[in-house]
């Protein structure tokens, strides 16, 4: 969830960037820590690197997300900067859309991002961020779209998935759920669509019409993202459950009731669900079985995962270490700075920021 920048009033208009235009702190005398070194030592991590990205006085960081091999920094004025994981050098620099309009669901599938944007299924170059193709859409959008190579799916307000041929946007098919319930959650491969609803319904349907594969339903309305693992998918449901349903036939594989209405999709690593809920915090769940590992009540979001130990930012700014298999907590930091940060599911690196820009990538120590 965290947050970007922007250095022009004109939206999109394009800034090349010749070379880095923040200063990298990592490794030389700083203005002034994100984190200080003395505090991360405690906590048994260490910088790779920190940098400031160029925000005007007004305009604030909205959202940092991890997409590939790389960091994507929103700001509140729709100015996306790109930047290298490893190294926290500027790819790209660019406005991609008036301040105030949506960006709705930022993605990467293959070598472009896509999103919709306003009312625009927008495709971006990951070279230098420019615009490849724009599509309006005439719809309201319920949920961020998905595709393959063959088609986008944009679920809208008139309660339908709409499959659009992706070299030309021309309207194929479009299927809805048989209680016409709104569209929550889309995922998408080249051998079936699934899509969720808010009244409960988790439906997988053909990749190329409208032919229903299976169909599974909860009691309550789908939160959040649909959660994909290679065999599976994971969905958390408002009727207080976690779903792990076989992804080919929708079979139940478990289900773990948690002790509150759920809000948002779980978190999923090569070994361990993470699902919040509000007022009862982060609970880990081993994802092959469904079994309870531990809960930590004031936990808000998982930042990143490392050799069995979750590193979770909690309510109160503190970035408490948890040992998954012990069930206990190892030792915390003061993270008092950071209010934006990136969850990563898929290495150790921890990616932090704040407000005014500066963001910082962490690494455990050892």
């Amino acid at each position: 969830m965290q947050k970007i920048l922007k250095c022009s009033l004109f939206p999109l208009v394009i800034l090349f960037i010749s070379h880095n235009p923040f200063a990298c702190f990592a490794g030389t005398e700083s203005p002034g820590w994100l984190v200080s070194p003395e505090l991360l030592g405690a906590g048994k991590l260490k910088m790779l690197w920190e940098n400031k990205l160029p925000m005007k006085s007004a305009e604030s960081l909205d959202r940092l997300l991890i997409l590939g091999n790389r960091i994507y920094a929103l700001s509140d004025r729709n100015y996306m900067v790109c930047l290298n994981r490893e190294k926290g050098s500027v790819i790209f620099s660019r406005s991609v859309a008036q301040p105030g309009l949506p960006v709705v669901g930022l993605q990467l599938y293959k070598d472009e991002l896509f999103s919709v944007i306003g009312n625009r299924l927008t495709e971006i170059g990951l070279e230098f961020g420019t615009e490849k193709n724009v599509t309006p859409l005439h719809l309201g959008i319920t949920c961020p779209p998905a595709r393959n190579s063959s088609f986008f799916y944009v679920a809208a307000v008139d309660r339908r998935v709409h499959a659009l041929r992706s070299n030309d946007k021309v309207k194929l098919f479009e299927v809805a759920a048989e209680n016409d319930s709104m569209i929550t959650s889309i995922i998408a491969d080249e051998n079936f669509v699934i899509f969720a609803t808010d009244a409960g319904n988790v439906i997988s349907i053909a990749p190329d019409r409208p032919k229903r594969l299976w169909q599974f339903n909860a009691a309550a309305t789908i939160a959040g993202p649909i959660v994909r693992d290679e065999k599976a998918i994971f969905v958390a449901s408002k009727d207080t459950n976690i779903y792990k349903l076989d992804i080919r036939t929708g079979k139940l594989l478990w289900k773990y009731q948690t002790a509150a209405m759920l809000q948002k999709g779980p978190q999923l690593t090569q070994e361990t669900l993470y699902q919040f809920a509000h007022g009862e915090g982060i609970t880990a769940i081993e994802k092959e079985t469904g079994k309870f590992l531990w809960q930590l009540k004031e936990g808000l979001d998982l930042l990143a995962e490392d050799k069995g130990k979750a590193y979770v930012i909690t309510e109160n700014s503190e970035l408490i270490v948890m040992d998954n298999k012990k069930a206990k907590q190892l030792y915390s930091i003061n993270f008092a700075p950071v209010s934006r940060y990136a969850s990563n599911l898929t290495d150790s690196n921890i990616y932090i920021a704040d407000t005014t820009g500066r963001i910082a990538c962490l690494i455990p120590a050892d």
